[in-house]
């Protein structure tokens, strides 16, 4: 199975924003990465803005590799359960990572493997609360989309994260300052001449 609003072969990169976008901005992140909650905490809302203003659609790549260094499988659980929040819509997608991150534990901790945190914090997501998505949580029906998307990040060729490009272009204020950059110098160097 593979969740709504994804993209590509195996619909392995999720989409925020319009499907025929004339830029599109690829986020490389992993959910247990405490740079990439920095940058979501700081510029997701931004994103998102600017992906609903439609100056760009976001591709969300998502990586597992804190799983295998810091072990566990808090990253592969917490993607399957995102994977169930991009069937309810973009936003719901787009508010459950925010929540995501903004509880995200230290990376030695495998909060995430666990179900019923998967859910507590999705309760603060209104799109959320129906059946639907908590079975699919339950049942981990996107664990093995999960482990593709992970395969796929693996392939990229991204060694770090976060990465992010514009039109496959690095944006060098992200890629050497992670989160330390202000809404206003993001938007500058993402903004297409």
């Amino acid at each position: 199975m593979i969740p709504a609003n994804t993209r590509g072969p195996g619909g392995v990169i999720v989409r925020y924003g319009a499907g025929d976008a004339t830029h599109v901005l690829s986020v490389y992140a992993d959910l247990r990465c405490p740079y990439c909650k920095r940058m979501e905490l700081g510029l997701g809302a931004v994103m998102e803005r600017a992906a609903d203003e439609g100056r760009f659609a976001v591709d969300h790549h998502f990586g597992t590799f804190i799983d295998d260094a810091a072990g566990g499988s808090g990253s592969l659980e917490a993607l399957a359960a995102l994977g169930a929040a991009a069937d309810e819509g973009q936003k719901p997608f787009m508010h459950y990572l925010r929540a995501l991150y903004a509880d995200q534990p230290s990376e030695d901790v495998d909060a995430f493997a666990d179900r019923d945190t998967l859910l507590r914090l999705a309760g603060e997501v209104e799109a959320l609360h129906g059946d639907a998505f908590r079975q699919k949580v339950v049942e981990r029906t996107y664990l093995p989309w999960a482990a593709q998307v992970s395969a796929a990040f693996g392939a990229s060729g991204v060694r770090s994260t976060p990465t992010v490009l514009i039109d496959r272009t690095p944006v060098p204020v992200i890629n050497a300052l992670g989160y330390a950059v202000t809404p206003e110098a993001f938007l500058a160097e993402v903004t297409p001449p």
